[in-house]
């Protein structure tokens, strides 16, 4: 994409299309934008929470796709959590297709007309921002399912994720640190462009998800409805036992041949 900057100016600010997730209103998580360099993207992962847990009611931090990488790591190694199902890794971002075309676009340049190039340079920056696009949008409903997981969202390192303002390098190379390190410097070269919200969705995550909410739901109707004849059957137990200690203070009260 060379130098060229795609943004916008005024109006209604793009923000993303949040999935259903059921989040939890105490811990909103988002990413409004997003800078795509020639080797690498860094996405600003916004956080907003009324938890005592955070220092701050709200806070971004910048963070790179290793950053989620550790972070799953994290989770998947954690002992804890065994029978949890893991949000799945975002897919590293690749943008090689799109930018090789628009190369090769630019040395074919004098073999076309003002308006042919016109018209496919435009092209290859729709693609380049509809892959752009995808990209955040997975980045982002990782960090959302994690956020809507009761065990999950109290995870210690993702507190971090979210919360500590300079970079995890340190993190990811020894998880027993608390905080430290900068990544080694890499020189800016590129494309800025605005989050637009695409729907990302895991089927087999989504399945899994789906199915374990129904048992869930199925077996907590159960115990419910056993929990209900249990104390059925002891009320009636109750019963008997009032009827049957009457009936014995009556035999004991008349002189009959049921008392002998």
């Amino acid at each position: 994409m060379g130098s060229d900057t795609l943004s916008q100016h005024g109006g209604s600010h793009v923000r993303s299309v949040s999935v259903d997730l059921n989040i939890d209103p105490s811990l909103q998580i988002d990413i409004p934008d997003a800078l795509s360099e020639r080797d690498k993207v860094k996405f600003t992962v916004h956080t907003k929470t009324t938890l005592n847990s955070f220092q701050s009611p709200e806070f971004s931090v910048t963070r790179q796709h290793e950053d989620f990488i550790w972070l799953h790591d994290a989770l998947i190694e954690t002992e804890e959590y065994g029978g949890i199902i893991i949000p799945p890794a975002p897919a590293k971002p690749d943008f090689d297709g799109p930018r090789d075309k628009m190369q090769k676009l630019g040395e074919g340049e004098g073999s076309m007309t003002k308006d042919e190039f016109a018209k496919m340079k435009q092209e290859l920056e729709a693609e380049y921002l509809a892959v752009f696009k995808k990209t955040v949008s997975v980045h982002e409903v990782f960090l959302q399912r994690i956020a809507s997981h009761p065990i999950l969202s109290k995870d210690h390192n993702f507190h971090i994720f979210l919360e500590y303002d300079q970079d995890l390098s340190v993190r990811r190379k020894n998880t027993k640190e608390m905080f430290g390190g900068f990544f080694r410097s890499m020189v800016k070269s590129a494309d800025e462009v605005l989050l637009s919200g695409v729907k990302e969705v895991d089927e087999f995550f989504e399945q899994e998800k789906m199915f374990l909410v129904n048992y869930h739901n199925r077996i907590k109707d159960t115990c419910a409805k056993s929990d209900k004849m249990t104390r059925s059957h002891k009320n009636v137990a109750d019963d008997y036992i009032h009827i049957s200690a009457g009936l014995v203070s009556l035999a004991d009260e008349e002189n009959t041949p049921i008392r002998k």
